[in-house]
């Protein structure tokens, strides 16, 4: 008698944003038990740590971990210094070049904290809440980034050397913000707990940052009321 198959582990990279969130929902839909991995890397907008959290619990994840790495101590970026968080740019700006909001590294670092992660819990596949339709000024969101990763990692572990190559799934790179909206209602994702803001005030999103035009246009265009709760409406 064949019993019921145990679900292999997935490392979800878990910010508690809208992105990730969704991202942790498809790897579950997929068959997966989720072990959840947050970076605390001194971002401004830490509310989202908090949030991470409660999404865990919310959606019972099998485990999940936040660790702690300082990126103020490099800069660069308005996430990580006292740099002003752009406000109020119209879609034709954010289109356009590298945003200051980029964190230098930031995602090469969340990566390869999540392949350690995933060889240690015997992880195959990490999932990451890439997308390049809205962020297309991060170049650490490209497909072509995804995959020389890859092959990084298969040359650089123990498990690449054994034969145990760790895959990236970024189910989310080409859809549209108001694609994943759907795709969130659909699976039932406490999208209300999920947090985008660059620039909060306090508990309330600012509504004015790029992250936060993005999301307000997004639950618009799918025509889906946005639960979240915006200083300026």
């Amino acid at each position: 008698m064949t019993g019921t198959p145990t679900p292999t582990r997935a490392v979800v990279l878990a910010s508690g944003g809208l992105d990730s969130t969704v991202t942790a929902a498809l790897a579950r839909r997929d068959g997966h038990e989720l072990i959840w991995l947050t970076v605390d890397y001194g971002q401004r907008h830490a509310v989202e740590i908090e949030r991470a959290r409660r999404l865990a619990a919310a959606m019972s994840v099998a485990r999940h971990t936040v660790v702690s790495v300082d990126l103020r101590a490099i800069g660069g970026s308005a996430l990580t210094s006292h740099v002003a968080v752009p406000k109020d740019r119209p879609s034709v700006e954010r289109s356009h070049g590298i945003p200051i909001t980029y964190v230098p590294g930031r995602n090469l670092i969340f990566l390869s904290l999540a392949a350690a992660h995933a060889e240690v819990v015997g992880a195959p596949v990490i999932y990451f809440g890439a997308n390049v339709m809205d962020y297309s000024g991060y170049p650490d969101c490209r497909p072509e980034f995804i995959a020389a990763f890859e092959e990084a990692v298969c040359a650089g572990t123990k498990a690449g050397t054994e034969n145990r190559r760790l895959r990236v799934c970024a189910p989310l790179l080409t859809m549209s913000k108001a694609e994943i909206i759907q795709t969130g209602v659909r699976l039932h994702v406490p999208l209300h707990l999920t947090h985008s803001c660059y620039d909060p005030v306090g508990d309330l999103a600012c509504g004015r940052c790029d992250s936060c035009l993005i999301r307000r246009d997004g639950f618009s265009n799918a025509g889906v009321v946005d639960p979240t709760a915006y200083a300026v409406t």
